[in-house]
C-alpha cells in the first residue's frame, strides 16, 4: 500500500513522494539543518562578545590617563561605567546594523537569482538588536567595571 504525498515548491511545480520514510529522512535533514544554523549562531554571538570585551579592554587600557583625570576631577565610578556601557552597546548596535544589511541584502539577492519566497519580519529584526544590546551590555561590563574601580593616581602615573 504505497501513498503518494504531493508537495509543491514555489515555482518548481510539485512533485510525489511516494515511501514514507523519505519524509522521514527528510525531517532528519532539516532537524540537522536547524541544529546546525543554531550552532553557527551561537558561535556568532560567542565570537562578537569576545570581540566586544577586548575592544573595549584595549579602549580602557588606551585611555587610562583621561580615565584618572576624570576620576580625580569628581567623576563617579557610575559615571565612567556609563560611559563605557553605552560605547559598548554603540558599537554591538552598529555591528547588529551591519548583520541586518548583509542579511536583507542576501535574502533579496538570494529571492532575485532563485525566485524563492523569503520572509524578513520586523520582530526578528528587533530580536537581533536586542541581542547585540545584551551581548553590548553582558561584556562589556567587566571592562566597564575596571575602568570605574581605577585609582586616580596609579591612572594618572600610568604611561
Amino acid at each position: 500500500m504505497s501513498k503518494t504525498i504531493k508537495v509543491a515548491l514555489a515555482g518548481a511545480g510539485a512533485f510525489g513522494i511516494k515511501h514514507l520514510d523519505a519524509i522521514k529522512l527528510i525531517d532528519v535533514i532539516l532537524a540537522a539543518i536547524v541544529i546546525f544554523l543554531s550552532a553557527c549562531g551561537v558561535l556568532t554571538l560567542a565570537v562578537g562578545a569576545v570581540g566586544v570585551m577586548n575592544i573595549m579592554l584595549v579602549s580602557v587600557t588606551e585611555r587610562t590617563r583621561e580615565i584618572g583625570i576624570r576620576i580625580a576631577i569628581g567623576a563617579r565610578p557610575r559615571d565612567i561605567r556609563q560611559q563605557f556601557l553605552l560605547e559598548a552597546i554603540i558599537m554591538s548596535c552598529a555591528g547588529c546594523l551591519i548583520g541586518v544589511v548583509l542579511g536583507v541584502g542576501c535574502a533579496v539577492l538570494a529571492h532575485a537569482l532563485t525566485q524563492t519566497s523569503v520572509v524578513i519580519t520586523g520582530s526578528s529584526i528587533v530580536l537581533a538588536f536586542c541581542v547585540a544590546a545584551a551581548v553590548g551590555i553582558f561584556f562589556g561590563f567587566y571592562p566597564a567595571n575596571k575602568a570605574a574601580k581605577m585609582e586616580p593616581i596609579s591612572a594618572l602615573r600610568y604611561e
